[in-house]
């Protein structure tokens, strides 16, 4: 067995070394994390990683289920699909940052009076996490707008939060507090440890009630919303521009679908994509998440094959499960209804 292990290493040439070495955290970070936490951990869309008491609050434990888990409908994704080792080594990677101690935390239940710690946690935490826990106003993809906080308080009625912070953890943060973020010690503003655990038992009792409208995604069953056309392509193409001007949407232009990807003469005339575009609508868009840029102007295509036309449009409720984001559900709920106005007009 020995002797064919290593018969295969040579045929196999540098390939095999390659594949069953070590992953290399800080490539794995750069490509999966940086976008947001910064290259260097230093915070971005995302909190900074890298800031001294967030590394010595925070346990190895935590940060690897919060890459599995991420925080759904708080932009932070779920990479439910990276290997452990490669999970591993981009914890590895993050404490490379910190020069002291790894937290460790208790796994068993802190015991308080959760509806006393209800009323406190509305006393102190509610300006910052919400009312309800929701998490702060924005979802960190903040870009295009101000902040309110130097740094967004998480969302804490959040299954990828409750999921990955121990009860320990939660109480040790409130009573150390985060230097250089709002978070202040809750000792200092004269809290005893008795209330620290009444507000841990009622942030854990989040995991019983329903689920925040900040954790919610639109859940779509399809992707494209189709509609098939009565008219010729010409006469479709017309109708669909005056239900966009009909729904206060201003015409941009018509395109082939293959424009720019082949020679004009070789482009097919029976298949157009109509442009077009609200002012207001674009701009609350870019201002809740500026990603959404991506799917801009808004388009219809149009297609005639065998005779048949059909109208179709991207579904826009697609966009906040895409994102990660629930402040576009409303958004995208009324953009999903614009469209399919359009197409059922353009198409009676």
């Amino acid at each position: 067995m020995l002797c064919r292990l290593l018969l295969l290493v040579l045929l196999a040439g540098p390939g095999i070394s390659q594949a069953i070495a070590a992953p290399d955290g800080a490539t794995l970070y750069a490509r999966n994390c940086a976008v947001c936490h910064g290259g260097n951990g230093t915070g971005g869309i995302g909190v900074p990683l890298a800031l001294t008491s967030f590394q010595a609050g925070i346990s190895d434990d935590y940060l690897r289920q919060t890459i599995r888990l991420g925080r759904p409908g708080r932009v932070m994704p779920a990479f439910d699909n990276m290997k452990k080792d490669e999970v591993d080594a981009i914890v590895s990677h993050m404490r490379s940052w910190n020069k002291g101690p790894v937290a460790t935390y208790s796994t068993q239940p802190v015991q308080g009076d959760a509806a006393h710690g209800k009323q406190l946690f509305a006393q102190y935490c509610a300006a910052c996490h919400g009312a309800t826990g929701e998490g702060g106003v924005g979802t960190g993809v903040t870009y295009s707008r101000p902040r309110d906080l130097p740094i967004m308080a998480p969302a804490l009625h959040n299954p990828g939060f409750l999921a990955s912070a121990t009860d320990s953890m939660i109480k040790s943060t409130l009573m150390k507090g985060r230097n250089d973020t709002p978070m202040t010690s809750f000792i200092k503003l004269g809290l005893k440890e008795d209330d620290i655990n009444d507000i841990v038992s009622y942030v854990r009792s989040f995991e019983k009630q329903p689920l925040a409208e900040s954790a919610k995604l639109l859940q779509v069953e399809n992707p494209v919303i189709v509609r098939d056309s009565p008219y010729d392509l010409k006469t479709t193409v017309e109708n669909v521009k005056k239900a966009v001007s009909n729904n206060n949407f201003f015409y941009g232009r018509v395109q082939t679908l293959d424009y720019g990807l082949t020679t004009p003469d070789k482009e097919n005339p029976k298949q157009v994509i109509v442009y077009f575009c609200n002012i207001s609508l674009l701009n609350q868009a870019l201002g809740i998440d500026p990603r959404v840029g991506m799917f801009l102007p808004c388009r219809i295509t149009i297609t005639e094959h065998n005779g048949k036309v059909q109208v179709m449009s991207v579904n826009p409720e697609v966009l906040s499960k895409l994102f990660n984001n629930s402040e576009l559900n409303q958004l995208c709920s009324q953009m999903k209804t614009n469209y399919t106005t359009i197409l059922e007009e353009a198409t009676l």
